[in-house]
């Protein structure tokens, strides 16, 4: 199979790159607008960029009314915590990833803890395991052929790490049966880990 993606469908793509590119880590993002409402949303477009300095990235649609008002919050105020999914919260997450209206706090409706950050306003969650806090020193907009903006990245530098005490063993290691993160795979469908093994490098 050869796609030529000026020529294939926009649908076609979603599905080819979301089903192949897998597992992805989410990235539950929370946020705080002008008027201090909480945002809480979930992106499967995250990662890890670099380690010196932290940063970490995570991308959303332009035109995703799901997810704007995350995007709108950190290009406001440059300020954001990501909170990471265990088995623990993953139906918590899940419910964050509706269409709410920008007054609504996904805390509330999730019954979910918001908890003071150190370095940032943006809460944390206290149900998950670990938190990110953020400032946003990147963001760069990707543009169709048209020259629309289509998607936005957005690059944070972790100014603070919380992590649980409990999933941390010798030497800051991590105890990955205790942490039990979640991944996103495709459609409605995530995944924990499964058969782990090892090779040196080289």
């Amino acid at each position: 199979m050869q796609l030529d993606v000026n020529k294939a469908e926009e649908s076609i793509l979603y599905k080819l790159l979301t089903g192949t590119i897998i597992p992805r880590p989410i990235g539950w993002v929370s946020t705080i607008d002008k008027n201090e409402v909480n945002n809480l949303a979930p992106f499967s477009y995250f990662n890890m960029v670099s380690s010196n300095p932290p940063c970490v990235m995570f991308s959303t649609r332009r035109d995703d009314n799901k997810n704007k008002d995350t995007l709108n919050n950190v290009l406001s105020n440059n300020e954001f915590v990501v909170n990471l999914v265990t088995m623990d919260n993953v139906e918590q997450m899940n419910t964050t990833s509706g269409n709410f209206p920008p007054n609504v706090d996904e805390f509330e409706i999730t019954n979910l803890t918001p908890i003071d950050s150190v370095s940032v306003k943006p809460r944390r969650v206290k149900e998950s395991l670990v938190n990110l806090e953020c400032k946003m020193i990147h963001n760069y907009f990707i543009k169709d052929k048209e020259g629309n903006e289509t998607a936005c990245i957005i690059i944070g530098e972790v100014k603070i790490i919380h992590i649980d005490d409990s999933i941390v063993s010798e030497n800051y290691r991590i105890n990955l049966d205790k942490y039990k993160p979640v991944a996103r795979l495709a459609g409605s469908n995530y995944s924990t880990l499964g058969e782990i093994f090892s090779i040196k490098r080289n």
